[in-house]
Order: C-alpha cells, then structure tokens, then sequence
C-alpha cells in the first residue's frame, strides 16, 4: 500500500507456477496449481493459437515448442498447424486445450499436423 501511496500507480499482481501465469488473487487456481493438481495433468509443451486467425485455416498454429517436451518429441515444429490430436479434430486453440486436458500421464497420443502444406503425424507418450 505503501508504494501505491508514494508512486500513484496501482498494479495487478502476477504469479508464475510451474509456467502457469495467474493475473490477480484467483485463490482457486492458486489452489489447483500448489496442490499439485494441475501439474499433475500431462502437458504437450506447445504453445498453441486459433490457426483461423493467422492462416485462414482451422486448427491450432503451434507458436512455440518446449525443449524435451513431448511436443518436440513428437517432431512438431513452430509454424505447424494440429489438425487433430488423440483421434479427435482440432478446430482451434480450445480444442487442443479441451483434448489435452483430458489425457492422463502416460497415454500415449497421435498428434496430426500440417507443414507447409504437407499433413504428418507423429506419435508420443504424455
């Protein structure tokens, strides 16, 4: 209060836990995240967009790929763009988010993307 006091500026308060950004007091996610519930959820290590709103195209536009990550095992490369993940389609972003949240630890999973215009898969373990 102090600083907020002296500077005149006021913030929202960001935490980081295990590469999860929390904007404010959200005590729920707060909670999930230190009880281990959702790092207990397998991650594929892509950061992913709505393709639509890049290429014109449905599916996910993968942004970025973790080192070591399943993703980066499964050969997928910034640029690509799922097109179905664990035999269901992906149409966008929450697609991916929908269908990954449903894998356990361990499933092993098909990932379909495209590369320049050329559809792959790859298959990997989360």
């Amino acid at each position: 209060m102090r600083m907020v006091r002296l500077s005149q500026q006021q913030g929202v308060p960001v935490i980081t836990i295990d590469q999860e950004v929390i904007v404010g007091f959200d005590r729920r996610r707060l909670e999930e995240l230190l009880t281990h519930k959702a790092s207990a959820k397998p991650r594929l290590g892509a950061a992913v967009s709505d393709a639509l709103s890049r290429l014109q195209v449905e599916g996910a536009y993968v942004g970025r790929v973790k080192a070591g990550s399943p993703a980066e095992r499964a050969d997928l490369r910034v640029g690509d763009i799922i097109v179905e993940l664990h035999g269901q389609t992906v149409q966008n972003a929450a697609d991916m988010e929908r269908i990954a949240s449903s894998l356990s630890p361990g499933e092993h999973v098909r990932i379909v993307y495209v590369r320049q215009g050329q559809i792959l898969q790859g298959e990997v373990s989360v």
